[in-house]
């Protein structure tokens, strides 16, 4: 009774230790070897039946072949001889199986490798035209079709019903069962929040079907606003509490206090006053799966999707455990067919999540664990007792640490969920090969990007027009960024801005409604420009409510614009506006000797010297030489990753921290990292640091190669692992495991996303 009053009971004191990847490697692998069981168990009935039924097929058979070969000895025919098959020709034969077999070999290593979960109706039609015919080709041959065993959804436009069979009862049981598991799972990491999980559930499932109820009447966006009106409801309530408060106050010098509602209705019911009233607690993935019921809402709304009939099985969907806490971010339409189709895991796709597994482990344990305790943490605690060159290293260190952290989570949750049978679209796609800020955020959080494209830009009119959306998120910002800093004149700026950008735009308006024309380049790029800024700021603000995070999401719309801007430049407007900027910022700083005008001006400096440098090689070499597009490429990804980097400093001062001072110690740390780093260097700490540190920028270097490598090795060495025997598989994952244990700290580090 102890062990289980202890495995059930929610201990606050260590929830997320227990989410790191004790559940999760024990549940997956029972269930997938039990499901393995049942299915080989299955087949193997089905086979026995199969031959039995052959069996006779082939006694029948040849008894009619003897009588036959009766019939044709005493009539033979006339002109034709029957002769044997030559060994020439059984050589071919055979020759042609062994091809195919290779050939099948390497169509399920292509398959196998996918992990994207959305098909389009085109890819659906080519693909079932490509079956028939090479069943037609098959059957010329004189062989059985392949059966390629795809890793992606099969998404269709309207959902299967279940049907009152067996197979989809058994369907039905394992949803209800891995519910359960996952809602075991939640409260474990979050204890009584378990509830605010179900009733966005049942909410959100109830407005579903009253959508669908009154689809094609103005009603049903009514409830459509309801759901997202309770859901930013929740979420605002939770996470950003403390962010307006403190904006009231500063801006009205009043002294309201939060007040948690949520405990004070458990006091009242449990009649103990054990809940704190006085604070708030952000309830573990409630960022994650806010989006995740907003985007089915949402898509029944648009006619994408059918609503869910059974509300189990919707509930699975919004708190599938292995992407619940930290994403990624799985829409409806990818996800809900999977859980009408019969569970598949073949050999290949076993290697593939043990390999997703012990990866994820790798980069979370070894690389980001270890950066963190010995260097990042301590440069980010306290910056003023570090170097500038110590502060620079460790900020590049963490651009590597976070990306280790949250990719790595990502492919544990990927390779949980394949073993179950479950496919979660891809994360992230090597974001740190990123040529320009735009292309990073493609590349970056993938699933977050795809949501707030179709959910928040394209809504806000993306690269077709500006509206009212724009309008509002623009003076939303502008108010609250003069409200955080008692800058009243960033509203004045912002708002002569929209002026004349109104202003414009009703003349563009004018004349395409006189001449007819479609939208122009130069409106496509403010319009664009003008969405995607907000929908960054927005991003950012999604993280967290600190003004840091804010910061964070502007300087990155920023880059993006610029980014885009400057491509649409030629050469010699790059040198001349590159060599005004860089002598503006050094003249500033040699008046007012600011760091943070110091930093700008080398940055601005170094940026001049590589346009320079790359105009030259351009002349000279043209700009189809291979040189110069590989120079050009290296340079351009040197530039994005440096460029990111120094964004998470603000990105990582608002880290981990109470919401209620949040915004001032994150200021400070951000402010002290800056003076620091554009302050004067001493150069000769450089050398004894590289020695002190050595092991870690050992590590920071190797992670760097490593995810600089080409795709297709890595794709090589992972269907590599895949194709192992058993047994050597069992013998790598053992030293594996072995190495990664060496590498865990005392203090184990949660995962940087839990907070968010």
């Amino acid at each position: 009774m102890d062990f289980l009053r202890h495995i059930f009971a929610f201990d606050a004191d260590s929830p997320l230790l227990f989410t790191q990847f004790y559940f999760w490697a024990f549940f997956a692998l029972v269930y997938a070897l039990y499901a393995l069981i049942l299915e080989v168990g299955h087949k193997k009935k089905n086979e026995k039946k199969g031959d039995k039924k052959k069996a006779t097929k082939k006694t029948a058979k040849k008894s009619s072949e003897v009588v036959d070969q009766k019939e044709e000895i005493k009539t033979p025919k006339r002109g034709k001889s029957v002769t044997p098959k030559s060994d020439d020709s059984a050589q071919k034969t055979t020759r042609r199986k062994t091809s195919a077999s290779k050939k099948d070999a390497t169509d399920v290593e292509e398959v196998a490798e996918k992990k994207s979960t959305t098909k389009k109706k085109s890819s659906a039609t080519k693909k079932s035209t490509t079956a028939k015919n090479t069943t037609k080709t098959a059957s010329v041959r004189t062989r059985k079709p392949r059966n390629k065993i795809s890793s992606e959804p099969q998404v269709a436009p309207e959902l299967p019903t279940l049907q009152p069979e067996t197979d989809n009862r058994r369907l039905h049981l394992r949803n209800v069962y891995l519910l359960f598991v996952s809602w075991f799972f939640y409260y474990k990491t979050s204890g009584l929040f378990l509830l605010i999980l179900a009733f966005v559930t049942i909410s959100d499932w109830l407005i579903a079907q009253r959508i669908k109820a009154n689809e094609d009447k103005p009603i049903a966006k009514v409830w459509l606003c309801l759901s997202v009106c309770i859901d930013l409801g929740l979420l605002a309530y939770f996470k950003y509490a403390y962010f307006f408060t403190n904006m009231l106050n500063d801006l009205f010098g009043t002294g309201f206090r939060v007040f948690d509602i949520f405990a004070y209705i458990g006091n009242g019911m449990s009649a103990t006053g054990r809940f704190c009233v006085d604070q708030i607690i952000l309830p573990v993935g409630i960022s994650f799966y806010i989006f995740q019921v907003i985007s089915y809402t949402a898509d029944v709304f648009r006619k994408r999707i059918q609503p869910v009939k059974n509300i189990l099985d919707f509930g699975f969907y919004v708190s599938f455990f292995p992407q619940l806490v930290a994403g990624p971010i799985v829409r409806a339409e990818e996800f809900i067919p999977q859980l009408y189709k019969p569970f598949n895991l073949s050999r290949r796709y076993f290697g593939l999540a043990v390999f997703w597994i012990l990866n994820g482990l790798a980069k979370k344990i070894i690389m980001s664990d270890y950066l963190a305790v010995n260097l990042i943490d301590r440069v980010f605690d306290n910056p003023l007792l570090f170097s500038g060159f110590e502060n620079l290293f460790a900020l590049f260190a963490y651009s590597l640490q976070v990306y280790a952290d949250f990719s790595g989570y990502t492919d544990i949750a990927i390779g949980v969920a394949l073993l179950m049978g479950f496919y979660l679209p891809k994360n992230f796609d090597s974001p740190y090969k990123s040529q320009n800020p735009q292309e990073f955020w493609r590349r970056w959080h993938m699933s977050l990007g795809r949501w707030l494209k179709t959910y928040l830009y394209i809504p806000l009119g993306g690269n077709r027009k500006i509206g009212f959306g724009t309008y509002f998120w623009m003076s939303l910002i502008a108010v609250v960024s003069a409200a955080l800093t008692g800058w009243w004149w960033i509203v004045v700026v912002i708002g002569c801005f929209l002026l004349v950008v109104g202003i414009i735009n009703l003349r563009w308006r004018r004349i395409a409604a006189n001449s007819l024309t479609t939208i122009t380049n130069k409106q496509k790029l403010l319009y664009s420009n003008l969405n995607s800024f907000i929908t960054q700021v927005l991003g950012g603000l999604w993280h967290g409510a600190s003004w840091n995070f804010i910061i964070w999401g502007g300087i990155n719309g920023i880059g993006m614009i610029v980014n885009k801007i400057w491509r649409e430049m030629n050469w010699y407007v790059r040198m001349l506006l590159m060599l005004l900027t860089a002598g503006g910022l050094c003249a500033a700083d040699y008046v007012w000797h600011l760091p943070a005008l110091r930093l700008f001006a080398v940055w601005a400096i170094i940026i001049l010297g590589g346009t320079l440098i790359r105009y030259i090689y351009w002349l000279f070499s043209g700009p189809d030489n291979r040189l110069t597009k590989g120079l050009s490429t290296a340079w351009a990804i040197i530039q994005t990753f440096t460029f990111i980097t120094f964004t998470r400093l603000f990105f990582r001062s608002s880290s981990n921290l109470d919401p209620a001072t949040a915004n001032k110690v994150a200021w400070e740390t951000a402010k002290n990292m800056v003076n620091q780093i554009g302050g004067a260097w001493s150069n000769a700490i450089i050398p004894d640091f590289m020695y002190e540190y050595r092991w870690v920028v050992a590590m920071f270097v190797i992670g760097m190669i490593i995810h600089w490598l080409p795709t297709n090795w890595k794709r090589r060495y992972r269907l590599w692992f895949a194709a192992m025997p058993l047994w050597l598989m069992v013998g790598a994952v053992c030293v594996a495991i072995l190495i990664i244990y060496q590498f865990v700290t005392a203090d184990m580090q949660p995962f940087i996303y839990f907070q968010f």
